[in-house]
């Protein structure tokens, strides 16, 4: 006859039951670091791209390969022949006719090479991105929930190459006039290209925390900081784009005084084109007008940001928001420093690339208003 057991017993002798730590991240956490510095690659890559870009369009290069092919374009010209075949395409379109007819076939080599070297650095970005995407997901490593975002940077990659012959398309005319891409097409694939680097980051940024670290973090989440950081991010790319019109039409040597415009606050050639819209994407004084103001604007905004983010409770939030109004001051001097000295490449390059570390320290700002890392008392 079985003997009935109390339940005080039946609690103390059955087996202890052992907490198992990391029960969150358990069957989902992947890879994540060897993902996280396969993205670190492409950022690096990226941001690489972003500067031979930006080098390609201050050197006037990008017009020197006139057909777009993906595949045996990797292949540059071999022979005597080729080099000559290539530049008799080159001089049949307008900016050859109207701007370059001075060239010789060694000048026509240099800015070869920029856009080959361009559209290079496009395939080797494409080409680490499929192999570590496919090493992963084969190996079945890749974090629950991360396999659509991952794939979705291989297919953004792939449109920014379609948008970057859709760009020089627009230049490679007979007869039209046309000496530069059109403006509204560079700004379009360079706003895409910050889209995707701003994804890697977040995606970096989220891969450099366990998912049980950021499920607790989000709890202290700053609704109100992430909300206006978030803005201040919207506000930035605007900018970005307002810049690249600017590079466009080479707006930034039209007015090299500051802080007026040729002794004016408003420029007397901002309205000069027919129909008006077109002074939007094709006037000089106009384009370079709303650069500026917009400049002014966009850091009015960054001092609001920041003031809110010195009050998080965070200290690393904190340092993330001051970081972003050094970067933000620094890139206004700068700016100014362009204007003034007529945008010289060096200093029109380094703009570029300081918008790019602004662009990832807001990004970074607006993560961590999202996830704070706690910090004890004592830590603070």
């Amino acid at each position: 006859m079985a003997k009935n057991r109390s339940i005080f017993e039946e609690v103390g002798t059955t087996e202890k039951q052992v907490a198992q730590a990391g029960v969150i991240d358990a069957g989902r956490g992947g890879a994540r670091g060897a993902i996280r510095v396969w993205l670190m690659i492409l950022f690096g890559l990226v941001v690489l791209m972003i500067a031979v870009g930006g080098l390609t369009r201050l050197t006037d290069s990008g017009l020197s390969i006139t057909e777009w092919r993906p595949l045996t374009g990797a292949i540059p010209p071999m022979n005597a022949a080729d080099w000559q075949s290539e530049f008799e395409k080159y001089q049949a379109i307008d900016e050859f006719r109207i701007q370059n007819q001075w060239m010789e076939l060694s000048d026509f080599k240099v800015i070869y090479w920029w856009e080959w070297g361009h559209r290079q650095l496009g395939r080797v970005i494409g080409v680490v991105w499929a192999i570590g995407f496919l090493w992963f997901l084969l190996r079945r490593k890749i974090p629950t929930g991360w396999t659509l975002p991952l794939l979705g940077l291989g297919v953004l990659g792939g449109l920014q190459g379609a948008i970057g012959w859709w760009m020089v398309a627009s230049g490679v005319t007979t007869g039209e006039g046309m000496v530069d891409v059109a403006s509204y097409r560079l700004a379009t694939h360079l706003g895409l290209a910050f889209v995707i680097l701003g994804f890697i980051a977040w995606y970096v940024f989220h891969m450099g925390r366990t998912e049980r670290d950021l499920m607790q973090a989000r709890r202290g989440k700053e609704a109100r900081l992430f909300s206006i950081s978030t803005g201040l991010m919207h506000f930035a790319f605007l900018q970005i784009l307002i810049g690249a019109l600017v590079a466009g039409i080479d707006a930034g040597r039209s007015y090299t005084d500051w802080p007026l415009m040729g002794g004016q606050v408003f420029p007397a050639t901002a309205l000069i084109l027919e129909p008006w819209w077109r002074n939007l994407f094709e006037s000089p004084g106009l384009v370079q007008f709303v650069h500026r103001v917009t400049g002014y604007l966009l850091f009015a905004f960054a001092v609001v940001v920041w003031l809110r983010g010195r009050r998080s409770a965070h200290p690393r939030t904190r340092f993330a928001f001051n970081a972003v109004m050094a970067a933000m001051a620094l890139q206004i001097v700068l700016g100014i420093v362009t204007v003034l000295y007529a945008a010289p490449w060096q200093v029109a390059i380094l703009h570029q690339l300081l918008a790019v570390i602004l662009w990832v320290l807001i990004l970074r700002a607006r993560f961590l208003s999202a996830y704070p890392v706690a910090t004890s008392i004592r830590g603070t």
